[in-house]
């Protein structure tokens, strides 16, 4: 199969099911704090993130082996992964950066990278993937609007694996020690993982 058929978008269904479920639209999601002169279309989203890498075997190992992404493109430079059958969510190369190092701090560029589970049993999944591969995070949090675990892959790109679940008005959000607490966890790991990027820098 050629690289152009591999990496075809599935069509669209009216149910909107699936890896893509697309935005609530202006009227029904967040209230902007400042409108565009001529907004965008609606249904604009992220497509895919691109991403520089060092090392694919170890991006491999993590992305696919530990998350659970499939392989949708591999070659000897660059490394495609998927979800439910999109055409991928995640890009990788080595065309100008095999055996590179992440950038220094103070520099700018991607802080991190939100991959969007569509049911928080998915996450608590992720969760329990990272406790079971002794993987560890950096920390995680209820932000109201979505539940997030927030961690590094492999090559110090910042990730943030989350959840957004129904909200109803007046009532609290759930909150995130109630998914922490569904799987055991040392925070040790995530202290050391800590301390190993503030040695480096």
């Amino acid at each position: 199969m050629e690289l152009k058929e591999q990496i075809k978008a599935p069509a669209e269904t009216e149910a909107r099911t699936g890896s893509y479920v697309g935005n609530p639209g202006s009227k029904a999601g967040a209230a902007p704090v400042e409108r565009a002169p001529r907004p965008i279309e609606d249904g604009v989203d992220i497509g895919h993130v691109h991403l520089r890498a060092s090392d694919l075997g170890k991006i491999k190992d993590f992305y696919v082996g530990i998350l659970g992404f499939d392989v949708v493109v591999e070659a000897p430079t660059m490394l495609f992964v998927s979800a439910g059958g999109y055409h991928h969510h995640l890009g990788f190369n080595t065309w100008e950066s095999k055996g590179g190092s992440p950038p220094p701090p103070g520099t700018t560029g991607l802080y991190h990278v939100a991959i969007r589970y569509p049911t928080r049993a998915g996450l608590g999944d992720a969760l329990r993937r990272l406790r079971d591969a002794g993987y560890a995070i950096d920390g995680f949090n209820d932000h109201g609007t979505h539940e997030a675990i927030y961690l590094r892959d492999p090559e110090e790109n910042g990730l943030e694996l989350c959840w957004t679940g129904p909200r109803k008005s007046g009532t609290a959000t759930p909150t995130a020690t109630t998914l922490w607490a569904t799987v055991a966890w040392t925070w040790p790991a995530c202290s050391a993982r800590a301390s190993t990027r503030a040695a480096r820098a």
